[in-house]
């Protein structure tokens, strides 16, 4: 028999296949809104809605049975939330932290009204508000809505790149010099208990600007660890909303801790978390939803995650070097559920483990050196 709860999701990524697959577990009814009838939860969701997860009524009318409603995805109908949470059902995050977390330029108003460090930056209307800004370059331009995994945002080297800027409205920021950038997961229940995971290290493919894989614990000192455990905190607090919350920051080369954004929901940086620790992200969202105690965040050992994008163009999903991962010890397979890859898509990942780090940092080599996803058409004999 399901438990009590019917959790109506909007988004149907991998994120939200994850949180399923969990929730499979405990036998609880998951329902799923996303356009895509592809979506990878669409395979797995009780019940799956074709529909736009960004127009009011559709969310409405999706989520009028459920009694908890939740995103994987921040891209949708704050509007329609708000009216939800009138309507007495429990919506995680809560809409005006989602609200302030959709629009960067809110995001890095609230972090500097909360006293939380983060990098200097202006607000800018359009591309006129950018003329003669050429005294803060080198910077990021950074779109106020929408951008995710690098798209929205631009480096701005030199006075020739302002006239190639997209269309605003902007967060200018401050360009700082970066030793490191970690990330810490960060959970809240709606009775305010909070757990923090251990720091992640995360190491990015400069081309694609994504994730190519992370470390955790962080190498990083205690001091470090600590101040950005207690960032992570200060920002969860200041939202005063119940979810789980992905708090991307900057160590700089001057070491300084720097929040840069964050994320209300479950997060490619926490992946690790569903071999590595006894209760995965997955998990504490699950709880939070259906307002169970938060479980243990420790970290077994040291682990890695490492991301799989999808290289040598699109067509069906094909797994290049499986068989030798599978040898390595400590490894976990994750594929998406992704019908086509396309060069620079996230198609799975994979979580390695071990006691020791030199090891696990040569099984990171030995992953990246033998696993792919490529088009079947362009397979590997």
């Amino acid at each position: 028999m399901a438990q009590g709860r019917v959790i109506a999701l909007l988004g149907g990524g991998q994120l939200g296949r994850m949180f399923i697959e969990n929730a499979l577990r405990y036998d609880v009814e998951v329902h799923v809104l996303d356009p895509d009838p592809g979506c990878p939860c669409a395979q797995l969701a009780h019940r799956y809605v074709q529909g736009s997860f960004k127009d009011k009524e559709t969310v409405l009318a999706f989520a009028k049975d459920a009694d908890v409603v939740s995103i994987e995805i921040e891209h949708v109908s704050v509007s329609a939330l708000e009216t939800l949470k009138a309507q007495g059902k429990l919506v995680v995050p809560d809409p005006a932290a989602l609200r302030t977390i959709q629009d960067k330029g809110l995001q890095k108003s609230f972090y500097q009204g909360h006293g939380i460090p983060t990098s200097s930056f202006e607000l800018l209307a359009d591309r006129s508000d950018l003329e003669g800004r050429t005294a803060s370059l080198p910077a990021f331009l950074k779109a106020r809505t929408g951008g995710y995994d690098g798209k929205g945002v631009m480096a701005l080297d030199g006075p020739d790149d302002l006239q190639r800027a997209f269309e605003g409205p902007y967060v200018l920021e401050e360009r700082v010099e970066v030793a490191s950038e970690l990330a810490v997961i960060a959970v809240r229940g709606t009775d305010g208990a909070v757990a923090t995971y251990p720091v992640v290290e995360m190491v990015f493919d400069p081309v694609l600007n994504l994730v190519d894989h992370l470390l955790v614990p962080a190498s990083v000192s205690e001091e470090v660890s600590r101040t950005a455990e207690q960032l992570a905190l200060q920002v969860v607090d200041g939202l005063a909303s119940p979810g789980i919350f992905a708090v991307e920051l900057f160590l700089t080369r001057d070491g300084r801790v720097l929040v840069n954004e964050t994320a209300p929901r479950v997060h490619n940086s926490g992946h690790f978390s569903i071999e590595a620790c006894p209760s995965s992200q997955f998990d504490q969202m699950l709880r939070v939803l259906m307002e169970w105690p938060l479980g243990a965040t420790d970290v077994y050992g040291h682990a890695a995650m490492v991301n799989l994008v999808g290289e040598g163009g699109s067509g069906p999903v094909h797994v290049e070097g499986l068989s030798g991962l599978l040898g390595i010890p400590g490894a976990h397979f994750h594929l998406y559920g992704k019908q086509e890859t396309r060069t620079g898509r996230k198609m799975g990942h994979v979580t390695l483990t071990d006691p020791d780090r030199e090891r696990l940092d040569h099984n990171i080599r030995e992953t990246k050196r033998g696993l792919r996803i490529v088009p079947a058409a362009g397979k590997q004999p």
